[in-house]
This record gives structure tokens, C-alpha cells and sequence, in this order.
């Protein structure tokens, strides 16, 4: 059978129990039509590029589908069907993936990231002094003298 890979898009204002229940659906829809789910990864709400039906941020869900074209094309048919559903994509692939999908690891190397950055502290404090104000650099009356022509 065909590999693809299904993105789709549910709504910001719907619960993660809501989100799972529509993958749930959705899977169920794929494996009663004699195909397999072997990963399904939840990205969580991530900001839009642009607005999509008023919403500014969506539920992310990648399904991994090992299937039958016809299983694929009656997903797409309800979730268009669906007003959760923003958005959808599927594509076909050679293989899947058997590890986490990039955007998984992204969030982990940027977790990483942040542990090793640590607390850097205030960056507007020199070395020796005290913090720096945004016209400590220039004189003062007291500071400047004045000459007389």
C-alpha cells in the first residue's frame, strides 16, 4: 500500500481531549478501510502565518498512514466537511519516518538550547559598574565645562 504523510489543522479554541477525539475519528475512519496508523504525532497550537477562518492559531496533528488511496480521499472528504478542521494536507512518501518528525525535533533542540544558555543576567550591566542608563554616556551640566569667548 501507499505511504503518506497527513497534516491537518483543527481550531485554537478546541480542547486537546477535543483534538484527540478527531484524530481518534479519523484513525478509525483510515483502519476500517483496511489501512494502518503506525505514528501519530501532536504538535500543539502553533501560530498561523496568516489568519485561517478568524483563527490566529491552530491544533497541529501529523498521522503517518500506510493505506489505500480511497481511505485517504474519505478523510479528506469529512474533514472538509468538518468546521474544526482549518486546514489539510496529504503527501505521499517513499518511506515514513520512524523517529520523531522535524518538527519534533526542533522543539527539543531548542529545549536544549535554552538548558545550556542557563541565566545569562542582565545584559545592559558593563563589567565593573553599575547598570547602564540610556544617557549615562553623555555629559551632565555638572560634568561639562564651560568656557567663556
Amino acid at each position: 500500500m501507499p505511504l503518506y504523510e497527513h497534516v491537518f489543522l483543527a481550531r485554537q479554541d478546541l480542547s486537546q481531549q477535543q483534538v484527540d477525539e478527531l484524530t481518534a475519528h479519523y484513525k478509525g475512519v483510515i483502519e476500517q478501510m483496511g489501512g494502518n496508523v503506525p505514528k501519530v504525532e501532536y504538535w500543539g497550537v502553533k501560530s498561523l502565518t496568516y489568519r485561517i477562518r478568524k483563527n490566529r492559531k491552530a491544533h497541529f496533528t501529523l498521522l503517518n498512514l500506510d493505506t489505500p488511496a480511497a481511505a485517504i480521499t474519505e478523510v479528506e472528504r469529512q474533514q472538509h466537511i468538518n468546521e474544526d478542521v482549518l486546514r489539510a494536507i496529504t503527501v505521499r512518501v517513499e518511506e515514513l519516518e520512524s523517529g520523531p518528525s522535524a518538527m519534533m525535533r526542533k522543539v527539543d533542540r531548542d529545549r536544549d538550547r535554552d538548558e545550556r544558555r542557563g541565566d545569562r543576567g542582565d545584559r545592559r550591566r558593563d563589567r565593573d559598574g553599575p547598570p547602564r542608563g540610556p544617557r549615562e554616556d553623555r555629559g551632565t551640566e555638572d560634568d561639562t565645562e564651560v568656557t567663556e569667548h
